[in-house]
Order: C-alpha cells, then sequence, then structure tokens
C-alpha cells in the first residue's frame, strides 16, 4: 500500500515538473519525495499506535529534508511539494489527492482551536511559495493559494486567493476582482494603507499651507492699514 502511493507521489512529480527527467532523478535528488516517503513509513508507525517511533522518524526527516510533516497528518496521493524547504504540515492537517505546494508552506493552526486545529486542502489545491493556511477550515478542490498569503477562511472551489489577509479574486475562472493570480505581483495591503496616508498628509498638508498664507497676508493687511493710519 505504502508502495503504491508512493509510486503515485512520483509519477506525479514526473507528470508536473518540466525539470524532471526520469523516475530515479526524482527518488534521488527531490527532498519532497524523501520527506513523503519518510512522512509514510512515520504515519504507518502513527496508525500502529507507536507515535513516539512515528515521532523520531518525522524529525528525522525535518532534520534531513528542512520539511517539517506531522505523521498524525492525513495526505492522499501524488502530493507534490516542489523544493520544500521549510513546508510545515501540522498534525490535523489533511491534504486531498494531486496538490501542489511551494516552499515556505505553511498549514498550521492559530493556536485557539482544539482537536481539529489545521487547515483541509480538497484534491488538486495549488498553494504558493510562502503562503500560510492557517486554522480548521476548507479550502475546496481545484483551490489556489498566491505565494505570500495568509489565509484564515474557507476558500470555495476553483477559487483563487491572493494577499494577506487574503481574499477571493477569482471563483470559476470569473474575477472577483481586478487583481489575478500572480505569485511575484500581489497587492501589497500595507503598502496601499501606508499610500492612503501619505495621501491623506499632503491634503493636509497643503490645506496648512494655505491656512498659514491666508494668516500672513491678514497679518500683512493689518500692518498695512496701521501705516496708512499714522
Amino acid at each position: 500500500m505504502i508502495i503504491d502511493t508512493i509510486r503515485e507521489d512520483i509519477a506525479s512529480i514526473k507528470e508536473r515538473d518540466p525539470a524532471a527527467r526520469s523516475g530515479l532523478e526524482i527518488i534521488l535528488t527531490y527532498s519532497g519525495v524523501h520527506a513523503l516517503i519518510m512522512y509514510r513509513v512515520a504515519h504507518f508507525f502513527q496508525t500502529m499506535g507507536l507515535k513516539t517511533v512515528a515521532r523520531a522518524i518525522s524529525q528525522l526527516a525535518r532534520f534531513i529534508t528542512g520539511i517539517e510533516i506531522h505523521p498524525g497528518a492525513k495526505i492522499g496521493k501524488g502530493l507534490f511539494i516542489d523544493h520544500g524547504m521549510g513546508v510545515v504540515i501540522g498534525e490535523t492537517t489533511e491534504i486531498g489527492d494531486y496538490c501542489l505546494l511551494y516552499q515556505g508552506v505553511t498549514l498550521g493552526g492559530t493556536g485557539k482551536d482544539k482537536g481539529k486545529r489545521h487547515p483541509t486542502l480538497g484534491n488538486n489545491v495549488m498553494v504558493g511559495a510562502g503562503a500560510k493556511i492557517l486554522g480548521p477550515f476548507k479550502v475546496g478542490d481545484g483551490a489556489k493559494i498566491a505565494a505570500n498569503s495568509v489565509v484564515l477562511d474557507a476558500v470555495p472551489p476553483n477559487c483563487t486567493a491572493v494577499g494577506a489577509p487574503a481574499r477571493i479574486v477569482k471563483c470559476n475562472g470569473k474575477k472577483v476582482r481586478k487583481n489575478d493570480l500572480d505569485q511575484v505581483h500581489i497587492p501589497d495591503p500595507v503598502s496601499q494603507e501606508l499610500c492612503r496616508h501619505l495621501v491623506r498628509i499632503e491634503k493636509l498638508e497643503k490645506r496648512l499651507d494655505a491656512q498659514d498664507n491666508k494668516e500672513e497676508i491678514r497679518k500683512l493687511g493689518e500692518k498695512y492699514n496701521s501705516q496708512e493710519k499714522k
């Protein structure tokens, strides 16, 4: 069973990664595959009740690959962890079939939930580099999460989420907002807010300058009138 699932993982990578030239190359050089293989072994021991052994294997995988997958997570077939460094997958995470995770992805919790604390990804979900999905909600089948997004709420199937906090910008091929999925040119809400404040400050400065000019004109007028009276 484990062997069949690992074969499915390798076949999925070979199909989707243009840099993959052979199954042997994938097995020997892909850290995401190494982490998955060790996870599947650790998960087997986890289901057998040997949790300490399972955690020891997962920590060894973390040391070797830089990818941390809790043995309690449930991962479907065909997962592709591309590059992988810094990926963290929490204990109650559930991942469907043929998902794609890039480096730096966190499937974690917020610290305020008990029991089911981590997200559930449907089938064929893509999560961009550095994205954080935090909480016990579902990301629907075929959804896409842009790089560096922070997702704190459920994402419907076939929708694209962008930003921090993430918002839906496209569903079923139709734009909800003008922004499209772009792992490089993602709107920065902090920069946008700073720009709004700068515009407001500029307007206030103009009003103050105008007020100062009026005050200066008034003083000059009073001085002129006093000289005329003399």
